[in-house]
């Protein structure tokens, strides 16, 4: 969930889309704490997704709701082997 970021023009770009470093004794100290201001709101933005994707995930009670049918599906199929276990030992 990255939003693109202001980049100065010729701003060199790595493949994966993320900014290169530029060379040491470039940035003015004013852009270096810009820069560490979208890093924290970009990181605080990235917490917070992830806390609320862990929330619906770890939710078991929403979890079997949305899943019922695959559940239903699951415990049958399951039942059916154990069941056939059982009836395979006792010829025996």
């Amino acid at each position: 969930m990255s939003t693109p970021t202001r980049q100065a023009p010729g701003t060199p770009i790595h493949g994966d889309g993320q900014r290169a470093m530029p060379p040491p004794g470039s940035r003015s100290a004013e852009e270096i704490r810009s820069d560490i201001v979208q890093q924290r709101q970009q990181l605080s933005r990235s917490v917070t997704a992830l806390r609320t994707r862990w929330g619906e995930i770890t939710d078991v009670r929403r979890q079997i709701s949305e899943h019922r049918t695959e559940l239903l599906v699951g415990a049958a199929a399951v039942g059916f082997l154990i069941g056939g276990a059982i009836a395979l030992r006792r010829r025996r």
